[in-house]
């Protein structure tokens, strides 16, 4: 039996920046795939270059070489194709909720009341009817990034990047927007790469997890998670949880336990 095809396939990413007159290799060979539908979490050493392979797929990047597939056919970028979702919700402050969400939509030029109807829509989904004329200074930090949330969702990207999405917030609210974002990723059907330092969530929400190494970096480990549970919370709960967190820390040298003294 196969599994999905692929949707997204990294392959020999490399990419070097000059600094103070030297070139500093920070991805050195970087394969990664994403099967469609799956939901991959990318861990690693804090500086080895995350953010680089995000920005290589969204298009802000050109690798020095390697090459980027969708669907099995080589693309230069994915300009258009791929949702955006990062630690601050960027939302613009001068507009509210309801026009920060049709922002998208404005630029693809979908008619007005379709892209009104569509966005009172997923504002209803997601708990946020009657918050339609708020300002983003009025909201909670897990409001606003249900907002940007939404306003990555509603333009029906291909491709979900959250870069960090809930880090800055308070745990409680972490976990009810992880579980928004588990419905919503299952609703629509939607392929996602999350970066991450919460070994923890990396665990709790993903399917598979790849681990990079420190600078130049390369892939150190992949990882199948085979969790019962889908739910955040029901993730944490698997028997087999503590084993994949552990393994995952193990993997980038984190201490789990003290030593007795």
């Amino acid at each position: 039996m196969t599994g999905p095809p692929l949707k997204l396939s990294l392959r020999g990413i490399r990419k070097s920046f000059e600094a103070k007159g030297t070139m500093l290799k920070v991805l050195d060979g970087v394969d990664i795939d994403v099967a469609e539908g799956g939901f991959l979490s990318v861990i690693g050493p804090s500086g080895c270059g995350k953010t680089t392979v995000f920005n290589i797929v969204a298009g802000l990047l050109e690798p020095d070489s390697g090459s980027v597939k969708v669907d099995g056919v080589a693309v230069d970028n994915l300009r258009g194709r791929v949702g955006y979702m990062m630690q601050k919700d960027l939302l613009f402050p001068w507009r509210t909720v309801l026009q920060n969400v049709l922002l998208g939509l404005e630029l693809k030029k979908i008619p007005t009341a379709e892209a009104r109807e569509t966005a009172l829509d997923y504002l209803a989904t997601y708990g946020l009817s009657g918050f339609e004329n708020a300002y983003p200074r009025t909201l909670s930090g897990g409001m606003r990034q249900r907002v940007a949330l939404i306003r990555t969702l509603i333009g029906n990207p291909d491709i979900l990047l959250l870069d960090e999405p809930f880090s800055a917030l308070d745990y409680q609210t972490r976990l009810h927007l992880e579980g928004v974002l588990v419905d919503a990723v299952d609703q629509h059907r939607k392929t996602v790469i999350l970066v991450t330092h919460d070994i923890d969530e990396a665990v709790a929400l993903s399917r598979h997890v790849t681990v990079l190494s420190g600078r130049p970096t390369t892939v150190k480990a992949n990882y199948a998670i085979e969790l019962r549970e889908r739910s955040p919370i029901g993730a944490r709960s698997d028997p087999r949880f503590a084993e994949y967190f552990h393994a995952l820390c193990a993997e980038l040298d984190i201490q789990t336990h003290r030593k007795a003294a």
